[in-house]
Formats: C-alpha cells, structure tokens, sequence
C-alpha cells in the first residue's frame, strides 16, 4: 500500500505530469475566454463544457494524489493550500443562488502561479515584501491626508465638487498623483482662480508620482533579489550537502578497498608460506 502511495505521489508532482497540468491550465483560461462568446457557445458549446469538467476531473486527481502521499504534510506548503482552494471553489455546484459562483471558475488559471517556478519565486517575492510595501502604504496615506486637508480648506469653497470634502480631495489628488488629465482637467482651472496653486500641485506630484510610488518599485526590487540570494543559498547548501554525500561514500569505498586488498595480501603471504612449506618438504 505503501509503495502505491509512493508511486502515484511522485507521479503526480513529476515533472511530466506538472508539465501537462501546465498546458491544461492555459488551454482551461482560454477555453474559459471562449464562453464569454455567444458564437463560439452556439457552435461548440457542449464540447467547451465538457472540456472544462475533464480539466476539473485532472485536477481533483492531482490533489487527491498529493493528499494520499503527503497527508497531513501537504497543508503545510502554502501552494498545497493555494491549490486547494482554487480547485474547491470549481467545485461548489454553480446552481440557483450560487450561480455567480460560475464565473469565479476562471481563478484556475492562477494556478499557473504555483506550477510555472518563475512566477512562484515573483509571488513569493512580493508576499515578502508586504511589511515594507505597508510602511509606504501608511507613509503615502499620511501625505494624501495631510494634502486633501489641505486642499479643502483653500479650494473647496470654490471647487466643491473635487476638493468639497476629504473624501472628494482624497480622489483627486489621487488623480492628480496618477497624473490622469491632472493639468488641464484639475491644476489649470484651479490656477485660474488661485494662481499661487502651483506651490501646491508641484511638491505634491514630485512627492507622491517620483519619489513614494518609486519606494514601492524599490521595496519590491529588493525583495525579489533577497529571494534569488535565499534559493541561491539554499541550492548552494544543496550541492554542498551532495558533494559531502558523494565524499564519504568515496572515502567509505577506499577503506573498504583497502580492507580488500589487506586480505588479499594476506591470502598471498598465506600461499607463500604454504609453497615454501611445500618446497622445503620436497
């Protein structure tokens, strides 16, 4: 039982296998794509659906082999889990009040995220850098409620519509950061009426567009190069451990080796005596 358990957990986390679940997934989001088209659904409608069951069918067998080969274990890696759900949410019957739930089918496709390495090590990247992109988070919040304060009390009597509020100044000065129409649409017709407004617009954008959005890029950039030097490190350790490996069962062979050829050179002292026995009785 055993040995079959072990058979299909390998079999399931090969890499022939992953490969084909790789090409299923895409093939599934493009498929998936294809309903959203009422001609390609009158065409070929029951073949697309049945496609998306099969896929569904490879899927629930490549968690279950996990399951019955890991056990327990396989909650403990955060992709298992990642998995997991995602293949639990296609499976919730898509009927009567839970119909909108049919549309969330497409989240399969993020299941690229935990087959293709490349983006798992970008994900992983990104989860580390959450504390720093949450420091820069509160820092730009700090600064968009400071400034919409701001805003409000000196153009809000005659902007009501975009600084009237905090609410209201927060959105536009969050158009104005993305610097969407920010100069024809909302500095020029505030400079008509406050000239001196540039004293504000100005800081703002170079603050928030050029220097804080850039803390993200940053933050992220160097999560993702502590990620490369974290699996660096651990391959390193790797090939360390299997060079290690490799050497004593080098050395455990010379001393067995060794070990042989004393007792062959014993045997041969032993057949010396033994013929010279011979010659002298002769």
């Amino acid at each position: 039982m055993f040995m079959l358990q072990e058979k299909l957990g390998k079999f399931v986390e090969g890499r022939r296998f992953q490969g084909f679940v790789m090409v299923l997934i895409i093939t599934n989001a493009v498929t998936l794509g294809l309903e959203t088209m009422p001609g390609v659904m009158a065409v070929a409608g029951d073949w697309l659906h049945l496609f998306d069951k099969a896929v569904l069918a490879v899927f629930v067998f490549e968690i279950l082999g996990k399951l019955i080969y890991r056990r327990a274990r396989f909650f403990l890696d955060g992709w298992n889990i990642f998995d997991f759900v995602i293949v639990g949410i296609a499976l919730i019957p898509a009927s009567g009040p839970l119909a909108v739930l049919r549309s969330l089918r497409v989240l399969r496709a993020f299941r690229l995220l935990s087959v293709v390495p490349s983006m798992r090590r970008v994900v992983q990247a990104l989860l580390l850098a959450i504390p720093g992109i949450g420091s820069v988070g509160l820092l730009i919040l700090l600064i968009f409620y400071v400034g919409s304060v701001i805003s409000t009390k000196i153009f809000g009597a005659a902007f009501p519509e975009w600084f009237g509020t905090i609410g209201a100044s927060m959105y536009t000065l969050f158009q104005v950061m993305t610097l969407e129409s920010w100069s024809m649409g909302i500095a020029r017709p505030v400079l008509e009426q406050f000239p001196h407004a540039w004293i504000f617009f100005i800081p703002f954008i170079l603050v928030t567009s050029f220097t804080v959005l850039n803390l993200f890029i940053g933050i992220i950039v160097d999560a993702m190069q502590s990620q490369h030097l974290a699996e660096q490190k651990e391959l390193d350790a790797q090939l360390d451990a299997q060079m290690d490996a490799q050497t004593r069962a080098m050395h455990a062979d010379s001393v067995a080796l060794e070990k042989r050829l004393d007792g062959l050179m014993t045997e041969i002292a032993d057949i010396k005596r033994l013929l010279a026995q011979r010659d002298r009785q002769s």
